[in-house]
């Protein structure tokens, strides 16, 4: 069979060498006109663990307006935190406790799972029912929903659809990192 035949000495390593340049220099659809720089480097993770994001940005280079995105996300720090760490979103509320609200400190604690903005950090003062939203948006990484994967970014919840690694387990996704490295949307 011809497709069979076998390779003379060093056909595999400049077949391997053209996929690794081809796949590091080839350029999405949106790129291609040119009005883009190149893709900055990769944030610092928005976490230490329990997974969380890192963004990279690029510039447009026109006096017009390009098209597409000056922002990607991938995930970042996808191992699970010491039981000791407690709730992300929890941390967050807790960092007010020092800071008065209408001239009185509370002790704050998470609201998790609202429905219309899972992404908002509302916290309720310890012992009332003062129910209050601390910041418009959580740090990027605190997941939107208590038993769910998908995670706030900028203030909008990341399900699976356009994010890679929520299409997964942890455990697939943690797999597929230390083959190939955290999947970039």
């Amino acid at each position: 069979m011809e497709c069979c035949r076998r390779a003379t000495p060093g056909t595999p390593l400049l077949f391997l060498a053209f996929l690794l340049l081809s796949s590091r220099t080839a350029r999405s659809e949106e790129d291609r006109d040119g009005l883009w720089d190149a893709w900055g480097p990769w944030s610092e993770c928005s976490r230490t663990c329990g997974g969380g994001a890192s963004y990279s940005l690029r510039r447009c280079l026109s006096n017009k307006s390009c098209e597409g995105r000056n922002i990607r996300y991938r995930t970042c720090s996808n191992v699970d935190c010491p039981p000791e760490a407690g709730d992300f979103r929890a941390q967050q509320c807790s960092a007010h406790n020092d800071v008065k609200h209408h001239g009185q400190f509370y002790e704050w604690l998470p609201v998790s799972n609202d429905p219309d903005n899972p992404c908002s950090l509302k916290c309720q003062a310890k012992g009332t029912t003062l129910v209050v939203e601390l910041a418009p948006k959580v740090l990027d990484g605190t997941r939107c929903y208590t038993e769910s994967l998908d995670m706030c970014i900028s203030g909008l919840c990341q399900v699976s659809a356009g994010f890679f690694p929520f299409y997964f387990s942890r455990k697939f996704h943690l797999c597929v990192n230390s083959l190939y490295g955290p999947a970039i949307s």
